[in-house]
């Protein structure tokens, strides 16, 4: 009869796991040298026990095997990160390429073109989507123009003071040249009379004095 299965579990017997633990590690370290004999492999075996000690076997350098493990490991790791890497940008690349086809169709769709392949419920919905676009349009169209008929109203109203304003400086500029002119032509007045007063006075004076003389000669020649 052959050997039963053994159940592959923790060896709750101290003194079994003990003796357990030193056969299949005598026969782990004998695999290990077979491996690295047999088909010129780099071996490196290392084993705690329970209790903390050590136990290892290497055909040529444990610590060099260690470090040639790490840099297998780095390189796999850098390969693994650039397949990841250039995995995602394709993924990428092709989902911007998609939605770049979607938006270049809908644009289509909006202006009219390409029309053959919607179905009806979609060319329902395009409608739908341009009767809202159009209506957003005019509001904001209608708003647009009302600001601009406010600022040509205010605009207007800022002329009409700033005309008002001009006007009444006019009228005020006039009315100081009418005061002064007023004023410059009395002067005038006052000066021509009183050389005119003085002329009719030495007039007089000389009459008066031709008609005394007259006079004289008219008694005389009578005498």
């Amino acid at each position: 009869m052959g050997r039963g299965k053994i159940e592959i579990k923790r060896i709750e017997n101290t003194t079994n796991r003990q003796v357990t633990f030193c056969k299949r590690r005598n026969g782990l370290l004998k695999k290990a040298y077979e491996l690295s004999v047999l088909c010129d492999a780099e071996v490196a075996l290392i084993v705690f026990s329970s209790r903390g000690r050590l136990y290892e076997y290497s055909n040529s350098s444990t610590n060099s095997t260690i470090e040639r493990y790490k840099k297998a490991c780095a390189n796999s790791s850098n390969s693994v990160v650039e397949v990841n890497s250039q995995q995602y940008y394709q993924q990428e690349a092709a989902k911007l390429r998609h939605q770049i086809q979607i938006l270049h169709n809908t644009n289509r769709h909006l202006m009219g073109e390409g029309l053959t392949s919607l179905s009806i419920k979609e060319l329902k919905q395009l409608e739908s989507r341009l009767e809202r676009g159009i209506t957003r349009i005019r509001s904001k169209k209608h708003e647009m123009l009302f600001a601009e008929i406010e600022f040509m109203q205010k605009r207007e109203e800022d002329l009409q003071n700033e005309n008002m304003y001009l006007r009444a400086k006019i009228t005020e500029n006039e009315r100081q040249a009418n005061i002064a002119t007023t004023a410059s032509a009395l002067d005038t007045l006052s000066t021509f009379d009183s050389r005119n007063y003085y002329s009719v006075n030495m007039l007089e004076a000389a009459a008066n004095y031709h008609n005394q003389d007259q006079t004289a000669l008219h008694l005389g020649y009578d005498n």
